[in-house]
């Protein structure tokens, strides 16, 4: 993987200084619109990240062209702004427990923009795959697991997915670039979870990979037709529903073909034994390192 660079934190002092506000003023705009959204250390000092620096300039640019402070950050806070990755592989304990309080909180409120400034501090600390393996999904089969002992509803199951698929597609643009081997990722007829799988495509495309998206709902036939003219390195299904990975003639034809694997809480090591395929039994961002490997 390319080396991350490192995330550079502020004090209030310095980023008035660099963007030539005042700290009184940085202090109103965090406290009546949000705007800023500072990291606390150990002995509860903040520290802000280059993208409040960011978000202080943009509304600035606002202010300049004659609208109220209020409306400045709105627009500004409705910006989706990109954060510059971290650099540390690995989030501690301690920090995943709070950014999972953080998340159910606001994720359990349908809370989108307080969930992303949770996700933001993580980003801006932490290489993405960290972040996706030891923080979201983590978080997800928790979601799962309360939504089975009726904790949380359909729809706060949903939104919460809805939520990392739509922040963590971004990381799958350019999937195809590269000369490495090529990997088709489908989940089969019928199965709509595809975070799993997206989080092993962005992980393998780290290391190296091409990656050919099908995503959900993807008859295996059609897996099949797409593979004949791709010729993949390697072909992946994924499905939380083990009847949406039943060995049927179309499955083991494809597994036949071309080197296969099974994933995600429907794929078992009998099935994968029966079809000739490979399972990927560890969590997604570590299944693509160690297949990479």
């Amino acid at each position: 993987m390319p080396q991350q660079r490192a995330t550079e934190w502020l004090k209030i002092g310095e980023l008035a200084r660099r963007t030539g506000t005042t700290t009184d003023v940085l202090r109103a705009w965090e406290r009546r619109y949000g705007l800023l959204r500072p990291r606390r250390t150990a002995g509860n000092q903040r520290l802000y990240s280059t993208v409040d620096e960011h978000r202080v300039r943009v509304m600035l640019r606002h202010l300049e062209a004659g609208r109220s402070a209020a409306q400045a950050a709105e627009l500004t806070s409705s910006l989706r702004l990109g954060v510059p990755p971290g650099e540390h592989p690995a989030v501690p304990a301690a920090e995943v427990e709070r950014a999972h309080h953080g998340l159910q909180t606001t994720l359990d409120a349908f809370e989108e923009t307080a969930a992303q400034r949770v996700l933001e501090s993580l980003l801006a600390a932490h290489q993405p795959l960290a972040v996706l393996r030891d923080v979201v999904l983590p978080y997800l089969r928790e979601v799962g697991d309360r939504w089975a002992s009726g904790h949380v509803s359909v729809a706060q199951e949903h939104f919460a997915t809805a939520f990392f698929e739509s922040r963590f597609s971004a990381l799958s643009r350019g999937w195809d670039r590269g000369t490495g081997p090529r990997a088709l990722l489908a989940c089969p007829g019928g199965e709509r979870h595809t975070f799993g799988l997206l989080a092993f495509g962005i992980a393998l495309h780290a290391r190296g990979w091409r990656i050919v998206w099908l995503g959900a709902d993807t008859p295996v036939s059609m897996v099949e037709g797409a593979a004949g003219r791709l010729t993949p390195d390697l072909v992946v299904l994924a499905a939380a529903d083990p009847d949406r990975l039943r060995a049927d003639d179309a499955l083991r034809r494809l597994a036949g073909r071309w080197p296969c694997a099974i994933a995600g809480a429907g794929a078992d090591d009998d099935l994968a034994r029966d079809l000739g395929a490979r399972r990927l039994a560890e969590d997604p961002v570590t299944a693509a390192a160690q297949f990479a490997a």
